[in-house]
């Protein structure tokens, strides 16, 4: 018997999301079935305003039957939404063969704060006549206010200048960590919406408050002791609205009748850390009985509410607790707690000292050659937090405004005669709260701890930006580092909102004249614009996006960006289809550097005319999904002309790349600019380059993402592979053998003899060639999706059993369902495959060196399978036809 169901309902990638401010949100649904190759052929969405009534008085759309295979971001075209209404929607659909599977459960969505005008609040900050607007502490915010009558629904939303977290009658609302977030704060602002319902006192006094810091928005940012960038007054913006069960309502707003202080907050900074006094502690400072006789007044503060919008990207959130697995005794004496792995977040302490003891933690990514804390790599980031205890009992405390990037915490001012307890130390992980996707292992444990490696980088840098390291005075959205590991952040978790709202930003502090800045936001100066691979991911990014979600919205809304560089570089350069002018990074960090340069030997100019042809091709398909004729007309004829200019400057008469190394030859290999008996040379002048160095890269950030992809693509897969599983340096599996928890910035950092690479810019959480996990996924598991159907609509198993591996699985949740790709060698000369897909999708794998007379699938021979949609044998490659459902396909290798 068919069972079948609709189930994970999704609006806007999430489930029941509260504060949307999109005008025409969109619906993903999947379907569970035990019946193979499932397709939808039709479905119905219906949306009401009243929770499971959906009769014709309360319908706000109803779409019909739609006859349509389309289960992924279904656009609402019903009535116009209101500003902080809850809507209630339910899916139905059909599969191939016309059998209904009947209604989803309700799921629902609420409007946050859709327009300016919804705003009567002001923005309120201490008044400087009592409180200086630039002093370190905290603000503390509080007003009373009293409800009189029974309650039915009770919303907050909030935002500030700088960062905030919010009480309510002695408790905290929400648990949102770093809020708003960080956008481009002169053109964007974020708004977060908490319903506290059940957190109001009914017919009684109440009190609400709001601590403020300083942030990305005040505080310190980059290497130039810079703060005050957007601005430099902290302040709040909140309105709580009240709706009672009579039917009337009410708005508590920031306003003028507000009160001002600070408390034990001393300074609290991204960088540097947080100094908490707690003997300052305003003890029930958010309950209505507290007295603050002793507060001053707040000001009102002019700032527009025009660049309001709601909260975007999911919110940062403590997702996960560490406890230290050692405390070390180091050689000069210190006492250093050992987490045992670099994470991002924040220490817990609870404490039972004596009054004024003064406790300090310091946060190290590493220990030094002789197992002393080491801190120089941080620069001038503090990464310091200082607690002096009140006495009188157990307390407990862990920073409000400041993160850590640290493996190592060394205690100091611990009383010599109190006994240490390691257990009263927690690290909270924190990250943006992303949905985990993917997962790759194999039969290689070194291999599957560079996975995990990757993985903890891609938690340690996506705090609302994808950031290039979250420990030392930087922490910036560098968009080079963002577009080459964007494809594998989109294996390990769900990206499409995080990197929306990012490009948002990107688009927002783009240039007039289309270039892009180097970081996003943008806090550097003014010349610190379009760098050739930096200024790409205003193309890249959003195609990708599209590739892994079938997002055209994201296309849409960044279709211009994308123009305006791809024109910005068309007007550099003294040849249009060339771009030799300008700044550039280069091959940053590429080992084929001149002594004391950060830059590879690839020519710039070579490097920043690939990446011109590279963003044109898939601006034009961009154009092609969007049906922008003209744009497919024009951009088609600049691409050739960019091809043609690039293999008359840069390739000799003889089909020989006039540059020699390996990130020159990787470039247009990857991005298809040379082909035929030119592609072969380069390919196997490639990895011949690989080949004289032992089989160790040499490439840098811009290189190094493609290298083994272009191997194995080209003939060269058991190059890739000797270059991947290497383990001295440098390699991959080199930082996995000094003890690696993360990705490093240099191939180097640590040396064999355990001494550093240069302090001034070595992070050992740079998730950039972390990028490597999108070959092991795509390539080794042969998982991926097609550029044709994309959204993982049809997925491409190309799974390479030739990898020097026993067996290889990855799997992918995607909007459609969980995928799967396995391989494992069972016995001499045979391989099992077993590939899964969901229901709606469908599925080719191509299996290298495989037999139709000798494969079996689901336990019959090939040719006579039944589950399949077809299979045929050409060019010693099986290919087999999938629909929904799991197959295990046995061969019997050539």
């Amino acid at each position: 018997m068919t069972i079948s169901r609709i189930t994970n309902l999704t609006c806007e990638y999430l489930v029941n999301p509260v504060g949307l401010d999109m005008r025409a949100p969109r619906f993903t649904w999947q379907i569970i079935t035990d019946k193979k190759q499932t397709l939808q052929s039709a479905y119905h969405i219906q949306v009401s305003d009243v929770a499971n009534c959906f009769d014709a008085s309360h319908l706000l759309w109803d779409s019909g039957v739609v006859q349509s295979s389309q289960s992924v971001l279904i656009v609402y075209q019903g009535e116009e939404l209101r500003s902080r209404q809850r809507y209630y929607y339910r899916i139905n659909a059909w599969d191939q063969t016309g059998l209904e599977i009947g209604w989803s459960g309700t799921a629902f969505w609420e409007m946050g704060m859709l327009s300016e005008r919804d705003w009567t609040a002001q923005w309120i900050t201490p008044d400087a006549a009592s409180i200086d607007p630039q002093d370190k502490a905290a603000f503390y915010l509080r007003k009373t206010f009293t409800v009189q009558k029974q309650i039915l629904k009770a919303m907050i939303y909030a935002t500030s200048l700088g960062l905030y977290e919010l009480e309510l009658n002695g408790a905290r609302v929400g648990n949102l960590e770093f809020t708003p977030g960080w956008t481009s704060y002169r053109h964007r602002l974020q708004v977060q919406a908490y319903e506290v319902t059940d957190s109001l006192l009914q017919e009684e006094s109440n009190a609400i408050g709001a601590v403020l810091a300083n942030g990305w928005y005040k505080g310190n940012l980059a290497w130039k002791d810079q703060h005050d960038i957007f601005g430099d007054r902290r302040a709040l913006l909140l309105q709580l609205h009240i709706d009672y069960a009579d039917g009337t309502s009410e708005v508590i707003v920031s306003d003028e009748s507000w009160r001002a202080s600070t408390g034990a907050i001393r300074m609290s900074e991204l960088y540097h850390g947080e100094t908490y006094e707690a003997a300052l502690e305003l003890v029930d400072w958010s309950l209505p009985v507290y007295r603050e006789e002793s507060w001053s007044a707040v000001a009102v503060l002019a700032h527009p509410k025009s660049i309001l919008v709601m909260q975007e990207s999911e919110p940062m959130r403590v997702i996960e607790s560490l406890l230290p697995v050692e405390v070390l005794a180091t050689p000069s004496g210190e006492t250093v707690l050992d987490f045992g792995q670099n994470m991002v977040g924040k220490v817990h302490l609870r404490l039972d000292l004596p009054a004024g003891t003064c406790i300090q933690l310091f946060h190290a990514e590493v220990l030094d050659q002789d197992g002393n804390f080491y801190t120089a790599n941080l620069r001038s980031a503090k990464q310091t937090v200082t607690y002096m205890c009140k006495g009188g009992g157990e307390e407990s405390y862990e920073p409000h405004f400041s993160f850590q990037g640290f493996r190592y915490v060394k205690v100091e001012g611990w009383p010599q005669d109190a006994a240490f307890e390691a257990e009263r130390f927690t690290g909270h992980v924190i990250h943006t709260d992303m949905d985990p996707k993917g997962s790759f292992e194999c039969s290689h444990p070194l291999l599957n701890k560079l996975q995990m490696n990757i993985v903890w980088g891609q938690r340690g840098n996506f705090l609302d930006v994808p950031t290039d390291c979250p420990q030392r005075d930087e922490r910036l959205g560098w968009t080079g580092d963002a577009q080459v590991f964007i494809r594998t952040a989109a294996y390990n978790y769900g990206i499409a909102r995080f990197f929306s709202k990012w490009l948002r930003d990107l688009k927002a502090d783009q240039r007039e004249d289309g270039a892009v800045p180097f970081v996003v936001p943008h806090v550097l100066g003014d010349e610190e614009y379009a760098s050739s691979a930096w200024g790409d991911a205003a193309v890249i990014c959003p195609w990708t996006l599209y590739q892994v979600y079938g997002d055209k919205r994201v296309l849409e809304e960044q279709y211009e960006s994308m123009k305006a560089w791809i024109t910005y570089m068309r007007n550099q350069g003294d040849n249009e289809y060339l771009w030799n002018t300008g700044f550039h990074f280069g091959d940053w960090l590429g080992l084929d550097a001149k002594e004391g340069s950060y830059v590879g030997a690839t020519p710039k100019d070579l490097i920043a005319t690939c990446f011109y042809a590279h963003s044109t091709s898939l601006f034009v398909k961009a154009a092609e999904v969007l049906g922008r004729t003209e744009d497919v007309a024009e951009y088609s004829e600049l691409y050739a002309h960019i091809v043609e200019a690039f293999t008359e400057e840069f390739i000799t008469p003889s089909g020989r790349l006039a540059a020699h190394t390996q990130t020159a030859h990787v470039l247009p290999l990857m991005f298809g600019l040379v082909s035929g008996s030119v592609r072969e040379r380069l390919a196997r002048t490639l990895a011949e380059y690989v080949i004289e160095q032992n089989y160790h890269l040499t490439t840098g950030f811009v290189g190094t993402p493609y290298l083994c992809q272009v191997l194995s693509d080209n003939g060269y897969h058991d190059v890739a592979v000797k270059l991947v599983l290497q383990e001295d340096y440098p390699s991959w599996l080199y930082s996995v053998h000094k003890g690696a928890t993360t990705i490093w910035e240099h191939w180097d950092g640590i040396k064999p003899d355990g001494s550093f690479w240069s302090a001034d810019m070595n992070s050992y959480n740079h998730y950039a060639y972390g990028s490597i996990g999108d070959w092991l996924y795509r390539t080794v598991a042969g998982l991926d999706s097609d550029d044709q159907e994309p959204g993982y609509r049809r997925v491409q198993f190309r799974p390479r059993t030739d990898s020097g591996l026993d067996y290889a699985r990855a799997s992918f949740d995607s909007d459609y369902g969980p995928i799967r790709s396995e391989w494992k060698k069972e016995k001499e000369g045979v391989v099992v495959y077993e590939f899964e897909l969901p229901p709606n999708t469908t599925g080719v794998a191509a299996l290298r060196g495989a037999l139709l007379t000798t494969a079996t699938i689901n336990g019959q021979k090939a040719s006579q399978a039944a589950d399949i949609l077809s299979v045929v044998e050409s060019d010693g490659v099986l290919k087999v036809e999938l629909g929904s459902g799991i197959y295990r396909i046995e061969v019997a290798a050539r």
